[in-house]
């Protein structure tokens, strides 16, 4: 059984998916690719975007009741345990070895 993702991945989740017994079948993406978003907006357009972004972290950790600063301690963690992007690994598809 196959499972599609098609989407930019942790750092460590290949290692974690080989764990479960399962394969995965990835790539690392280009400079291009990486930086698709970057040729098609200017610097002050990316900026608007994260500040939207921004925003809408902003509101979701007040409806859960948290702070930003709950939202980074978790990010921390993830990045710990989970990796971070830095690899520019993108995660095609999960093959259960099972």
């Amino acid at each position: 059984m196959e499972k599609i993702y098609n989407k930019l991945v942790r750092d460590n989740l290949p290692n974690i998916i080989m764990g479960n017994n399962e394969k995965s079948i990835t790539r690392i993406l280009s400079n291009e690719e990486y930086e698709e978003v970057l040729q098609t907006t200017t610097t002050k357009e990316r900026i608007e975007e994260l500040a939207d972004m921004l925003e809408i972290i902003f509101t979701l950790t007040k409806l859960e009741d948290k702070t930003l600063e709950d939202v980074i301690e978790v990010a921390k963690t993830k990045r710990i345990k989970r990796g971070g992007f830095d690899k520019r690994i993108f995660l095609e598809k999960v093959i259960n070895a099972k």
